[in-house]
């Protein structure tokens, strides 16, 4: 049995505390910038000559200067929940993406993966937490007290208003506040409930010893496929995508959700390293983490691919309706659009591409950390440029990307270590055991 140690968990609840802190200071102070200020940001914006829109609602509508400065006052004022949103989707995406390869393990019989069974479960364990932060800023958007989503404005798909939009009425069907709220609640309940059948059909195994019980964790486990096959194309549609609904990307849904799993599988890299350094997982060796280097690797390469089939079918296109979502990013966010590629592609690329480093335990989790830190500003990617625009280099927007980082990471922690000591960490119950404790890379 894994022991939650007191200093371990100690650390994880003054992050969570210290990230509370933190975001609070950059609440307030972000609440307190003045009109007067706003100007000016925004003129200094206009100044530098980077007059590209970072969200596609900046064509439609009238465009005199006080449109623009309601504009720029409402990116201002996103601030504090786009910070809080890209984070605690990542690592609600991450739990969900975890669970599924813990379920693709299942499906396939495969043996080598039995010893990191109960990593996998334990990380798993905050979907429903994380999954009730989605919840509130869900709430917190339909009564209307941000504006990430610009679709929930009513005056939008009124065709009498000034701000009328014609896509976006088109989209109505799809975009609106209700059956918004209907997807979330099923994306959240219904990974909570695979979460927690999964583990304790898992623990029924473990005490039956039947084979017929290891058939329903096999049916269960097939089950969660389907269902995050469909929930997490949607949910990226909704959480990420609908950030700007103007564009529109057919890769996006892969895309956003590789980049999960690619962080899921450092997760548990790192978790398993933890554990086996300390004593508690003695049977996890080198060929396990050789395995889990080359899904670590093999996701790298299959985000970089996802990552640039669409970048480069909208550049070949260039329709400009579509390109001004990269091309504001190149303006705005220069600094961390392109630069990414360098933690997510290139570094795994050289790095993990040897099968000998793969089997590095001190190489492997850098690279764990590396990959894990560059797609959380994969994320930072995705939501602040349409959200913020380019009013994102001050100190009250890294003071709550700080703050929100320090709470979900805490809460992540305290969570998937508390299950994890209620775990027993071995599953002397499943058939292929054997065949993981005895498991050796062949090459």
């Amino acid at each position: 049995m894994y022991s939650f140690s007191p200093k371990l968990k100690s650390t994880s609840l003054i992050l969570l505390v210290a990230g509370l802190v933190l975001f609070g200071i950059g609440y307030f102070m972000n609440h307190g910038i003045s009109t007067e200020r706003i100007k000016e940001m925004m003129e200094a914006v206009h100044s530098a000559g980077h007059t590209a829109p970072t969200h596609s609602s900046e064509m439609v509508g009238p465009q005199d200067e006080a449109s623009h400065l309601e504009h720029a006052t409402m990116q201002i004022h996103n601030s504090p929940l786009a910070s809080i949103h890209f984070v605690a989707v990542f690592f609600f995406g991450v739990s969900c993406a975890v669970l599924f390869f813990y379920c693709i393990q299942h499906a396939a019989h495969a043996g080598w993966p039995i010893i990191i069974t109960r990593v996998m479960e334990a990380i798993a364990s905050y979907i429903p937490y994380g999954g009730a932060i989605l919840v509130i800023l869900m709430l917190l958007n339909i009564f209307h007290q941000g504006h990430i989503f610009h679709w929930m404005d009513p005056d939008l798909t009124d065709p009498n208003s000034a701000h009328f939009d014609v896509i976006l009425f088109e989209k109505k069907r799809f975009l609106n506040i209700p059956f918004y709220a209907i997807r979330t609640l099923i994306y959240v309940v219904g990974a909570s409930f695979f979460a927690w059948k999964l583990k304790a059909q898992s623990k029924k195994v473990d005490d039956t010893k039947s084979l017929v019980e290891y058939q329903f964790l096999y049916r269960w486990a097939v089950g969660y496929i389907a269902f995050f096959g469909f929930a997490s194309a949607a949910w990226a549609w909704d959480w990420l995508m609908s950030i700007d609904p103007h564009w529109y990307s057919t890769m996006y849904i892969w895309y956003s959700m590789v980049s999960c799993l690619s962080s899921g599988i450092a997760v548990i890299i790192l978790l398993s390293v933890y554990l086996k350094k300390n004593g508690f997982l003695p049977q996890f060796n080198d060929n396990h983490l050789h395995d889990l280097g080359v899904f670590l690797f093999a996701t790298s390469m299959l985000w970089t691919y996802t990552w640039f089939a669409q970048f480069m079918l909208y550049w070949y296109a260039n329709v400009p309706e579509e390109v001004n979502y990269f091309f504001g990013r190149f303006q705005h966010y220069g600094i961390t659009f392109l630069p990414m590629l360098i933690v997510n592609f290139l570094l795994p690329l050289l790095v993990l591409v040897s099968s000998s480093i793969k089997r590095n335990y001190k190489v492997v989790t850098v690279m764990a950390v590396v990959v894990i830190l560059g797609h959380i500003l994969d994320y930072f990617n995705m939501v602040m440029p349409g959200t913020v625009g380019p009013y994102w280099k001050t100190p009250e927007v890294f003071i709550l990307i700080l703050g929100a980082l320090l709470f979900v990471v805490g809460l992540f922690m305290f969570t998937v270590l508390t299950a994890l000591s209620k775990l027993k960490l071995i599953p002397t119950g499943n058939p292929y055991l054997h065949e993981s404790e005895i498991y050796e890379y062949p090459f």
